[in-house]
C-alpha cells in the first residue's frame, strides 16, 4: 500500500470566497452606519448649542420658575434692537446679490475668454482669508470717511466690506459649480442659436448650476448675520452689535435673540436646500419625458 505524504494531509482546505453581492451588501450597511453615526454627531453639534440657548432664554426667576417666553416677546419691545435686525436682514440680501452679480459673470468670463487668469482670480478672491478682522478695519477705516461722504452714514454701506468678506466662500462654491459643467459647450450652444450674453448668463448657465448659487448666497446671509468686529469698530449698529449692548441690560433677551438667529438661519438653510432638490427632480423628470 502507497502511503499518502504528512505535506499532502495538511493541506489547510480551500476557503470559498464570498459572492460579490455579499461584499455589495456588507459595503453598503458600513457605509449606512457611518452616514447615521456622523449624522448623529452633526445634528448633537448644532443642536446642542441651540437648545441651550433656548433653555436659558426661557427660564423663570427662581429655581422651581415655570418656563416663560417673556424674553422672547420682549424682543420687540427694544426698538434699537428691531431696527438693527432689519439692518442685518437688509445687508444680508445686498451682499449676496452684490457678490453673485460680481462674481458669476467674471467667472464665466475668465473660464471663456481668458483661463490663464483663473488662478489670478482665484488667488485675489481667497485673499481676505490671509487678513484679519481687525487689520481689514485699519485699512476700510480711511476709505470709510469718503464712503460716508458720498452715500451718508447709513450702516447699509457695510455692504461693500462684507462683499470683500465673502468673496473666498462664494468663490469656493461657484467654481465647484462651474467644474460641474461644460461652460464652453453651453455657451456656444447658446450663441450660436441666437442667445445673447445676458440670456446665456440667467437662462442657461445659471440654471445649471442653481446648487452653487444657493450655497454662495447661503454663506453670504450667514456671514453677514454673523459678523460683529467690522460692524462694532466703524461705529454702526448690526444685530450682532445690539446683541452684545443688550447682553449688558437683559441677558434673556440678548440669548433669545442669537436662538432666534441660529434658528433662522438654520430654516433659510433647509429652504435652501428644498428649493434646490425641487428644482434638480424637475429638471430630471423633464429631461425622462
Amino acid at each position: 500500500m502507497t502511503q499518502t505524504p504528512a505535506t499532502a494531509l495538511a493541506t489547510p482546505p480551500v476557503r470559498v470566497a464570498p459572492p460579490a453581492a455579499t461584499r455589495r451588501g456588507t459595503s453598503a450597511r458600513r457605509l449606512q452606519v457611518f452616514r447615521v453615526v456622523v449624522f448623529v454627531v452633526l445634528w448633537t453639534f448644532f443642536l446642542v448649542p441651540i437648545l441651550s440657548l433656548i433653555e436659558f432664554s426661557t427660564r423663570g426667576v427662581g429655581l422651581s420658575a415655570p418656563r416663560t417666553l417673556g424674553a422672547w416677546r420682549s424682543i420687540a419691545a427694544y426698538p434699537d434692537l428691531t431696527s438693527a435686525i432689519l439692518i442685518s436682514i437688509e445687508l444680508a440680501a445686498i451682499t449676496s446679490i452684490v457678490t453673485l452679480l460680481l462674481l458669476v459673470p467674471t467667472m464665466v468670463w475668465v473660464r471663456l475668454r481668458v483661463p490663464r487668469l483663473n488662478r489670478v482670480v482665484e488667488l485675489l478672491c481667497l485673499l481676505p482669508l490671509t487678513i484679519p478682522a481687525i487689520a481689514l478695519v485699519v485699512g476700510l477705516a480711511p476709505i470709510y470717511l469718503w464712503v460716508t461722504y458720498f452715500f451718508g452714514d447709513s450702516a447699509l454701506t457695510l455692504s461693500f466690506a462684507y462683499v470683500i468678506l465673502v468673496l473666498p466662500y462664494a468663490y469656493r462654491s461657484l467654481d465647484a459649480g462651474l467644474s460641474a459643467i461644460d461652460v464652453r459647450t453651453l455657451s456656444e450652444a447658446a450663441r450660436s442659436l441666437g442667445a445673447g450674453w445676458p440670456t446665456v448668463m440667467f437662462r442657461v448657465i445659471a440654471p445649471n448650476m442653481s446648487a452653487a448659487l444657493l450655497n454662495a448666497g447661503l454663506l453670504s446671509v450667514a456671514l453677514v448675520l454673523g459678523e460683529y468686529t467690522i460692524a462694532s469698530l466703524l461705529n454702526y449698529q448690526t444685530l450682532q452689535v445690539e446683541m452684545v449692548s443688550l447682553g449688558r441690560i437683559n441677558a434673556g433677551v440678548s440669548i433669545a435673540v442669537a436662538a432666534a438667529a441660529l434658528l433662522f438661519t438654520f430654516a433659510l438653510l433647509l429652504g435652501l436646500a428644498f428649493a434646490g432638490g425641487r428644482r434638480r427632480r424637475g429638471r430630471r423628470s423633464g429631461e425622462a419625458a
